[in-house]
């Protein structure tokens, strides 16, 4: 499979002329939309995309329909082909969203009326060659043909010393794509994108060793690497403590300055608040490959959050904050590109049911991270619902290659594998027995 992964490298002077190219080319895709919203009934009579690309550029040359609606090279002197290009995949694309969305909204399937956004948020591409040279001696520039005002010339451009180096350390050799500009937190920014080819493994469910991982509020992750045989091979727990004290201190200042003057000038803060945020899920998410790696693990098992509805509590704030889907999707990227597979299993009951088999536990009121058992027996409760999340994944697998016949049977001598919502650890166990004594007699 191909995995697309990008970096965004920061622009150092802003004395360059990066806001006239980004208007320029805004006003470009703005009067380019505006003429194939016009046009799109020939347009779509195209079924391919590429001849119909064609067609959108010829028209914007061709004067002599109506010099009124097609003055494109009159407006927008000497802009680059490249560039013009661009606009032009950006202007069909803005046009064909919004004939789909009206048919959807037709048809009632879309709530609200869709709207054509001519002044939309295009940013430029700067091709390899005609609009973006890396520097050939090794220095953190770059040189990029942007427009002055007047015409558009060749500007000598300085990058971040330590964006750079991390593209030497991790990507050299890696044919990156072009790059394109962004603007983030009022800076100026080259976003490279590379492509690779990964494979990821093939290993049989006998042979595999995953990394099962609860993630929670007061812990960030619980890992535990495990074999189908229920071996525990390795656990970790993962946590930020420090950079989980310094984003409630933030949440704990938005929330009197909330009392104190309401919620109308807060919008700083609480961006402040979510950038910290996803910096801690970055961090989560590394230490979970990282591990998972050093057991060279052939899948990630988590558990299938959906959190719906009204949340109510004093913990109320910290699982908004919970970006528990970041977390998986930054992991399954990471993963893929290690050639790690990614898995999910219900989260029904992970955490309620005790891994030994031995029913529902009871939350420690001193400490909510900890259990009792049934049996007496006190125990982490991540750490419980861990060895339960990799017990359900194992299962899950071991039963799908049996026809329905074998599984009855299996079922028959285990009871508790039927419902997959009540699977635990034990449960993994006693099936792997059952199994080696089928394959002996």
């Amino acid at each position: 499979m191909k995995t697309v992964s990008s970096y965004g490298v920061e622009i150092k002077k802003q004395n360059i002329p990066l806001h006239h190219t980004l208007r320029i080319y805004r006003q470009a895709v703005s009067y380019l939309t505006k003429v194939y919203h016009e046009v799109w009934e020939e347009l779509s009579e195209i079924e391919n995309a590429q001849k119909r690309f064609n067609e959108a550029e010829h028209l914007v040359h061709n004067t002599k329909k109506n010099v009124a609606r097609f003055d494109f090279d009159q407006r927008f002197v000497k802009m680059p082909s490249y560039l013009r290009r661009a606009a032009i995949q950006h202007a069909l694309g803005s046009v064909s969203s919004y004939k789909t969305r009206m048919k959807l909204w037709e048809n009632g399937d879309l709530s609200g009326k869709p709207k054509l956004v001519y002044e939309n948020h295009a940013m430029p591409v700067f091709y390899r060659d005609v609009m973006y040279k890396p520097s050939e001696s090794g220095e953190d520039v770059a040189y990029l043909k942007l427009y002055d005002g007047y015409d558009w010339k060749w500007f000598r451009v300085s990058l971040l010393h330590t964006d750079m180096e991390y593209l030497r350390k991790h990507w050299s050799g890696v044919c990156a794509m072009a790059p394109v500009l962004e603007k983030k937190h009022q800076k100026y920014f080259l976003r490279f994108s590379y492509t690779e080819d990964v494979i990821l493994t093939k290993h049989a469910v006998n042979e595999q060793i995953i990394c099962s991982i609860d993630l929670g509020i007061n812990t960030d992750a619980v890992c535990t690497i495990m074999r189908s045989d229920g071996t525990i091979l390795g656990r970790k727990f993962i946590d930020f403590p420090s950079d989980k004290d310094r984003l409630y201190h933030v949440l704990g200042r938005i929330r009197r300055f909330q009392r104190e003057h309401g919620s109308g000038q807060i919008k700083s803060r609480w961006t402040y608040a979510k950038r910290l945020n996803m910096e801690l899920a970055r961090k989560i998410a590394n230490a979970i490959v990282t591990y998972a790696g050093e057991y060279q693990a052939d899948v990630l098992v988590f558990e299938y959050l959906e959190i719906n509805g009204f949340i109510s509590g004093k913990k109320r704030q910290q699982l908004h904050m919970w970006r528990k889907r970041d977390i998986q999707n930054i992991c399954e990227h990471q993963a893929h590109r290690h050639g790690i597979r990614l898995a999910r299993v219900c989260a029904y009951n992970t955490s309620r049911l005790a891994y030994d088999g031995s029913g529902m536990v009871e939350r420690s009121k001193k400490n909510h991270s900890l259990c009792v058992f049934k049996n007496g027996k006190t125990y982490n409760c991540d750490l419980s619902a861990s060895y339960n999340i990799g017990a359900r994944y194992f299962i899950r697998e071991l039963l799908k290659p049996f026809p329905e016949t074998e599984r009855s049977l299996l079922e028959a001598k285990v009871p508790s594998i039927k419902r997959r919502t009540s699977c635990v650890y034990a449960d993994l166990r006693v099936l792997h027995d059952v199994l080696a004594d089928s394959k002996s007699a």
